[in-house]
């Protein structure tokens, strides 16, 4: 039997997931519910205890004493403001000892992941556990991406990758080989949304591509880029002709139903690599 598995758990689609998966097989877990960031819903008859993401002394505690041994960061978390963080003396002691390393999220992620493994847990990434989850490469659905869509693709490629060496993001939108809008701290869907916001009903701006990669020098256990149902819905929604991800360094969540809505909104969905870019 494996160890047990500790969910740091945020908003979204995967911490839900990895619950599911440790029900289905037997494996003990427990859930650290991130208060307003995890899903209302989530711990309903799951062992659990909501904390504030500035309480790192209470979070350690707890995870001790439910004897976790190993860890998997699963979900969306908004990164709050200092003043709304509210740390207590080991987080403040952290902060202070990582310095600049708050900046991008990347390297945050990476200095929290360090500190847990200092204090005796083995940090495991969400496709470690949920094998099917991870993207393949190729055409996903039943719609391809054009010629045109092609050359936004290897667009976007170097321009995530570039987003990426600054740690400030993971996705970009590109419309006619131009970078429209770049993903910032407040996630993709907020991305898609300010395209949608600024561009919807210009029939000039029909079309684009959202582009998805993984970081360069990413800690991959981490905060991999992930896509779901409702990625594609808002993607539809914006007038985005598809969605690009990086096969086998991003995430996608319910594959099946992702595909499915992919199709039935019409809009494709690819899996590439980070050297795709064409001559």
């Amino acid at each position: 039997m494996p160890p047990k598995l500790g969910i740091l758990a945020g908003g979204g689609e995967l911490p839900k997931r990895l619950i599911e998966l440790c029900r289905s097989t037997g494996r003990e877990y427990f859930v650290i519910a991130f208060q307003e960031q995890a899903d209302a819903e989530l711990t309903l008859g799951t062992p659990h205890a909501w904390l504030r993401i500035g309480a790192g002394a209470k979070i350690l505690e707890t995870l001790k004493r439910e004897k976790v041994a190993e860890l998997v960061m699963a979900g969306r978390i908004k990164r709050p403001p200092l003043a709304q963080l509210k740390p207590d003396a080991y987080t403040a002691r952290f902060i202070a000892k990582i310095g600049r390393r708050m900046i991008g999220d990347n390297n945050l992620l990476s200095a929290i992941a360090e500190e847990f493994e200092n204090e005796g847990f083995r940090i495991i990434g969400a496709d470690e556990l949920i094998q099917d989850i991870v993207a393949p490469a190729g055409v996903l659905g039943a719609i391809a991406p054009s010629q045109s869509d092609l050359r936004d693709i290897d667009r976007g490629i170097e321009a995530a990758r570039q987003l990426g060496e600054r740690d400030a993001g993971q996705a970009v939108i590109v419309l006619g080989e131009t970078v429209i809008e770049r993903e910032t701290e407040d996630g993709t869907d907020a991305m898609i949304e300010r395209f949608a916001g600024q561009f919807g009903g210009q029939p000039d701006m029909q079309g684009g591509v959202l582009v998805k990669m993984k970081k360069p020098r990413q800690d991959r256990r981490v905060d991999l880029p992930t896509i779901g149902a409702k990625t594609i819905e808002l993607a539809a929604s914006a007038g985005l002709r598809g969605v690009a991800i990086e096969a086998g360094n991003a995430l996608v969540l319910d594959l099946p139903g992702t595909i499915g809505k992919a199709d039935e909104v019409g809009i494709f969905v690819v899996g590439v690599a980070a050297n795709d870019q064409r001559e």
